[in-house]
């Protein structure tokens, strides 16, 4: 057994790929993005090895890159191809394993397939990623009760951006979800500022409960 995480958002934009980086760097895991849409700018992949400072032999290939920024079923039409639930079994590592989702739980993969039926397959804690401003109780809430009726397990909550302690107690308080922490907006966004915020703000011990 070994520690492994899934990382999903409530939305696209929530700031999961940056919570991701500062986890992956704190751990010292490896980091899977199992499906990339677009291409033509810095991929999630290559920001989590920067922010992160993330050696290349812990970053693991996708297992689909897909050119055009869109929803990966359509990415995956574009490129004339289709997402194969076989090919998405995590990975076995010598190691801890940050595993980055794309948008929200709800994101098809294909016709027939939603990111989080994959999610319910593997069975590994989800951390959900969660913004503090207006509109997130219901995404949030939202996405909690999505993974329960998969019965998909929940590791906790990171909430991300300015301090809100309404937001995030009545979140808690409503689902029985544990907080893990605060991930603030950083102004200036490098690796050590990264690393000092998620070290300031989140207890490392906590994530050295999840066994999967």
């Amino acid at each position: 057994m070994t520690t492994r995480f899934v990382i999903s958002g409530t939305d696209t934009g929530v700031g999961k790929t940056i919570f991701s980086a500062a986890l992956t760097s704190a751990l010292g895991s490896y980091y899977w993005k199992p499906v990339q849409s677009g291409l033509d700018e810095e991929t999630d992949t290559q920001i989590v090895r920067r922010l992160g400072r993330v050696p290349s032999e812990r970053i693991l290939p996708e297992a689909y890159r897909l050119a055009t920024p869109v929803s990966p079923h359509l990415s995956a039409r574009i490129d004339g191809t289709s997402i194969v639930t076989e090919t998405l079994d995590p990975p076995s590592v010598n190691g801890p394993l940050v595993i980055e989702g794309a948008g929200g739980l709800m994101v098809p993969l294909s016709e027939q397939l939603l990111f989080a039926d994959a999610f319910a397959q593997w069975k590994i804690p989800v951390i959900l990623c969660a913004r503090t401003t207006l509109g997130t109780i219901n995404h949030t809430l939202l996405s909690i009760e999505a993974l329960r009726n998969r019965a998909i397990p929940i590791f906790g909550i990171a909430f991300i951006g300015e301090m809100n302690l309404e937001t995030q107690r009545i979140i808690v308080q409503l689902s029985g979800v544990r907080s893990l922490g605060r991930l603030p907006i950083l102004p200036n966004l490098t690796a050590a500022a990264l690393r000092a915020a998620f070290h300031e703000n989140f207890d490392l011990e906590t994530f050295a409960d999840a066994r999967s």
